[in-house]
This record gives C-alpha cells, structure tokens and sequence, in this order.
C-alpha cells in the first residue's frame, strides 16, 4: 500500500489556502507512512515565524488519531512518520525550494495555489507553478475554493472519482500508472475516466493484472473543442475529486505567456489537481 516512500514536502506561506494544502499534505503523510517536510522560507533573517507553523499534533488531536495531550514523540510512536518543519534562509522562495530539495529528495510535493488568470499572472506568475516547475516531480496542487480531497477539520479522506486528461504527448502510461501509485498508496479505489480532446485519442496499453500477460488496451473517451475547457466540462460533470495529468512543461512563446495545458487547467480546477512530470 505504500507506494509514496520518499518523503513529501509541503511549501507553505501560512495562508489560509496553504493551511488547507498542510491538511492534504498531513493525511496522505498519515496513511502512506511517508516523511513530511513543511518548508517555509523566511521573510528576513533572524525572523521568529515557528509560531507560525502549521500546528501538527493539535490537527492530529481534532482528526482522532492523537490525544489532545499527546507529546511531539507520539507522531512517530503512534503513527509511524515524522514530520520536520524547516524554516530556509530568506532568499527567492522558488530558489530556496529548489536547493532544498537537492539535499532532500522528495517524491510529492503538496502546495496551494492562487489560480490567477489573465495580465495580473503574466507580471507576477504563480509561485506554485514555478516551484513545481523548477522541482520536477509529482505535484498535487490544491485550488483556492475548489473542493478538497481531504476534509481538515475530521481528516476523512474522499478520493472516489478521478479524471485523467491524455494526449500522445507527453506519452499517457507513465502519469496513468503514477496515479494509480497515488491512489493505491492512499487505500482508495475510485472511479477511472480516461479522456482525450481531439480527433484520434492514443493508444494506451497495459497489464490489468499479474495473472494477464497480454496487454489491455484502454478505454478513452474521445471528445472535440478546446483542451481546457474539455478538461473543465469533463471534470464537473463527472464531479471529480482529482484531475491528474502529465505535464512537459512550457513550449515557446505561446506557453511561456499562458502556461503549459496543466497549468491553465489548475487555475480553473472544481478540484485538486495531480501533476506528473513528463519522463
């Protein structure tokens, strides 16, 4: 069930949306025993904002699974996982992240996002974003106003429906089977759509089962119009809890002004969104 073994990071700016992405980031610590880091970049040097952190044992105390008296050494008695807080130096966060995580190899990273659109992102682009970007790895962003994947004030966890958007590019069998990695971790067994906006949808095969030697060909829906609000469309009628995609990242003038596929649609999501790093 642990398919998350490497640790998982969390960037937060003690924002109330980013309160809310500490809440994911903590549960599916929990339940996939994996090493969370709650990173923070300092807004000047010799700043006291531990005050600030995130309170860990008090969320743990509301959601049942600590006593409310229960001290800091309990997490891992209890619960078998560590969670480190760790303030970095003041210095461009995007920046600060990223040497971080040369030292510190993570496999997730959790983090809010403010999904702004329009001229206002052009001037000031989003900082989740770019964090993701310049860290390559799985992402799991959470939306302002969108619905949660984990509820933060019991913790219950609701990760029935999933939409995975695909193209023939970035190739789809890598992301569909980190998802699954994702969501077997977490003990959930959702509902599946595979989508493809355009004319002929790639062809996507798989083992179902160590008991199939042949390959399965899976089920696409196919669908015309714009990506994006395909996407959209798609994910709200399905009432989707995650939307998970592959992502390569910016290609040229056009994408470095509106953000690559994935991160127009995050910006608009009803949900959190899963982004997997093109291999």
């Amino acid at each position: 069930m642990n398919a998350i073994s490497a640790p998982i990071v969390h960037p937060t700016d003690f924002s109330d949306d980013s309160m809310n992405a500490f809440a994911h980031a903590l549960k599916i610590s929990v339940v996939a025993k994996s090493k969370l880091y709650i990173a923070h970049v300092a807004e000047r040097s010799g700043a006291q904002e531990w005050h600030a952190f995130p309170h860990v044992r008090q969320t743990l105390a509301r959601w049942g699974l600590l006593a409310a008296d229960a001290p800091t050494a309990a997490i891992f008695q209890r619960l078998g996982i560590e969670v480190v807080k760790v303030e970095i130096e003041p210095q461009d966060p995007v920046h600060g992240l990223k040497r971080f995580l040369e030292t510190h190899p993570s496999e997730l990273m959790v983090l809010a996002t403010q999904g702004r659109e329009g001229l206002p992102r052009w001037v000031r682009p989003s900082m989740a974003e770019a964090m993701s970007r310049r860290a390559r790895m799985q992402t799991l962003f959470i939306p302002p106003h969108s619905k949660s994947l984990v509820d933060a004030a019991t913790g219950d966890l609701d990760l029935n429906r999933i939409l995975i958007p695909v193209d023939h590019r970035p190739a789809p069998l890598g992301a569909i089977k980190a998802i699954q990695q994702f969501y077997r971790a977490l003990g959930a067994k959702p509902e599946i759509r595979i989508l493809h906006i355009g004319d002929a949808a790639p062809v996507v095969a798989t083992v179902s089962s160590p008991g199939h030697r042949a390959p399965t060909e899976v089920p696409i829906e196919v669908r015309e119009g714009d990506v994006v609000d395909g996407i959209l469309q798609a994910a709200n009628e399905m009432r989707a809890n995650l939307i998970g995609m592959a992502t390569a990242g910016h290609h040229g003038l056009l994408d470095a002004l509106r953000g690559s596929t994935t991160e127009r649609v995050l910006r608009q999501a009803p949900c959190p969104v899963l982004a997997i790093p093109a291999v």
